[in-house]
Formats: C-alpha cells, sequence, structure tokens
C-alpha cells in the first residue's frame, strides 16, 4: 500500500481549487488557529479513529501535517477505505517556507490610478493565504492606496519602500475580514457597500464616477451605481437600434449624445474639442479611457443599474442600452444604498 500513496508537492498543492477538494490538517488545533488555511478540516490524532470515515468520497481529499510524515500514513489509510487520497509533501513548513521564498511578483510600473490597486486585487484574489506578493509602481499615490487597501481588506501590508521612481510593496494574503470601525456594541458588523447616483451625462464626472467605482470593488465592496436622466447617455449603444418611438422620443434621441464617445466635459468642453483633449491626454498619461474603466468594473461585478422611471420619461429603450445593465427603480436605489456606508450623487 505505501507505494501505491500518491503525493503532490508544495508547488501542485498551491495550484489546487480548494473549493473543489477537501483538504485534511492533521496537526494539533492551537497550530491551526495560529498558523492555518482556510477551508481545511481540522482532524487532531486524537480524532483520526472516528472523523476519517465521515469525510464526503465525491471529492479529492488532501492530507497534510506539520512536516509530511505523519500524513503519509493517514493517506495510507484512507486509500484502504476507497478514498482518492493525497499526500502534500513536507506538510505546512513546506508549505509556508515555500510562499515565503517564492513571492509573486506584480509590476505596476507606469499604471495609473486605479490600475495598481485593480491589479493587486485581481493578483491576490487567486492566491492562497500566507502568499506573498511583491509589487512595483510608479504613480506618487500607490504608497497611500496600497497602504489603506491593505488595512480596508485585511491583508498585510508586510513592507512599503517609497523611492525616486518607484514605489516598492510586499503584501502577505490574509484571510481576515475588513479591519475598520464597522461594528456596532453587540459585534454586528455593519454594511460597506457603495452606491453612486450618475445623474450628469459629462464625460469627467463619469470618469470620477468609475475610477472610483473601480477602486472600491478592487477592495471587495459591493458597488452599484444607478443611472438617472442624462446619466444614461452613458449606457446608449453608439450604434442606432431600431426601436418603435414617437416624435417627441425620436427628438430627445437625435439631441442627446448616444454612448461615452460623444460625452462632452461640465466645463472648457468647447464643442467636443476638450472631451478630445482630455482623452488624448489620458492615452498619453497612461489612464484607463472610460470605455476600458465600464468594462473593468461590469468584469468585476459592479452593478449598472438604469433608472427606469427616467428612461420611460427621455424615450431610451431597454434595447439601446450596452450589455450588462439592469432596470431598477427607486427602491432598487434605496436597497442598495441601506446596504452601503456611502453613496454619491454626480
Amino acid at each position: 500500500m505505501e507505494e501505491q500513496v500518491q503525493s503532490i508537492t508544495i508547488e501542485e498543492f498551491l495550484k489546487l481549487d480548494y473549493s473543489q477538494v477537501t483538504l485534511v490538517d492533521l496537526r494539533e488545533p492551537d497550530e491551526v488557529l495560529v498558523k492555518g488555511i482556510s477551508g481545511a478540516v481540522n482532524i487532531p490524532f486524537s480524532k483520526i479513529a472516528s472523523e476519517l470515515d465521515k469525510l464526503p468520497k465525491d471529492k479529492s481529499v488532501y492530507v497534510f501535517c506539520r512536516t509530511g510524515d505523519f500524513s503519509k500514513e493517514v493517506t495510507e489509510i484512507l486509500l484502504e477505505r476507497g478514498y482518492n487520497a493525497y499526500n502534500v509533501e513536507g506538510g505546512y513548513n513546506a508549505y509556508e517556507n515555500y510562499i515565503k521564498e517564492h513571492p509573486v511578483t506584480i509590476d505596476a510600473k507606469g499604471l495609473k490610478c486605479p490600475g495598481p490597486i485593480v491589479k493587486v486585487a485581481d493578483t491576490i484574489r487567486s492566491l492562497q493565504n500566507g502568499q506573498q506578493v511583491y509589487v512595483e509602481a510608479t504613480e506618487d499615490a500607490f504608497a497611500s492606496d496600497i497602504r489603506v487597501w491593505c488595512e480596508r481588506t485585511g491583508n498585510i501590508l508586510k513592507s512599503l519602500e517609497v523611492e525616486p521612481d518607484v514605489i516598492k510593496a510586499s503584501i502577505e494574503k490574509a484571510d481576515k475580514k475588513s479591519v475598520s470601525a464597522e461594528h456596532i456594541a453587540d459585534g454586528t458588523q455593519l454594511p460597506n457597500g457603495k452606491t453612486f447616483v450618475v445623474f450628469s451625462g459629462n464625460l469627467d464626472k463619469t470618469i470620477a464616477a468609475f475610477i472610483m467605482a473601480n477602486g472600491a470593488a478592487a477592495m471587495g465592496r459591493e458597488v452599484t451605481i444607478f443611472f438617472t436622466f442624462w446619466g444614461l447617455n452613458i449606457l446608449r449603444r453608439p450604434k442606432k437600434v431600431k426601436v418603435s418611438k414617437n416624435i417627441i422620443e425620436k427628438m430627445f434621441g437625435i439631441m442627446m449624445p448616444r454612448g461615452t464617445r460623444k460625452l462632452g466635459l461640465s466645463r472648457m468642453n468647447m464643442g467636443g474639442m476638450g472631451a478630445k483633449m482630455i482623452r488624448w491626454i489620458m492615452k498619453e498619461k497612461g489612464v484607463s479611457s472610460l470605455e476600458e474603466l465600464i468594462q473593468s468594473a461590469i468584469d468585476h461585478g459592479v452593478r449598472l443599474v438604469a433608472c427606469q422611471m427616467s428612461m420611460d420619461i427621455m424615450g431610451i429603450r431597454k434595447e439601446e442600452l450596452i450589455d450588462g445593465v439592469e432596470l431598477g427603480g427607486v427602491s432598487t436605489f434605496l436597497g442598495s444604498g441601506e446596504l452601503s456606508d456611502m453613496s454619491l450623487f454626480i
């Protein structure tokens, strides 16, 4: 039976989707409490006889102890009982040493807000607890942003170096809830979602809204953007869609900008030249375009809601809106607002 024991390396172990397998931690509860792997089932030596058979057989089982010796024996027992079991070579000690010696490197140089934070959040989301991330960025604001981001997401900022041309940060992924003052006397955590009402259809204000939305999503917050009146033009498809409208609705459609490429600035628009200049500067400075910011927001789960009442008044049909938009009314907005600690009217 010993020759049949299946083993995997720590490098292979870190690539597993832990939600699709069963992890068994054989260390004592006090060790697990100090340093554990999220989602693992803790079965210490004293409970082996009574707890092993309770493990589900519909998933592969990966077993680890402190050094890998004891877990090999338990893996043999599981194989005898019909489990598809694997021993994790070197155990938790090897896991801890590996993640310290092999940080994930992120090159965020040249990216502008919210690019560096979004890139860090996307990378850390796919890692296991305890893994290290080393990131370099050139935007001055990143020094403050990464510090606050770690504080609010519960990840650990191990080091932060601000040099003349680059900012270097080392982060450890941690399985902790957001650290904040969002608790009342009985320990209940208060909502921390973010809700934006976009009333304006100006390019500059829309860019600001989506930069903040992407930043909030990168912090793991539930974000809702509620578009009403002139803000609905942001969601219109750039190409005309054939839909039935009366004469007034058609006139509204002609007078209003169709899509993000037609939006003007709130000031110094200069017949559309100001908007073109802003877009050119954004590209030169490496700032994501409004269209890229919108797609990033959708990809990160930001909820885009179009006000049905405003659509009816302005003659905008659902078919004219970009993909990923849902329709809602005042209750949708209020419901989101009640689950948020911040609501902004733009």
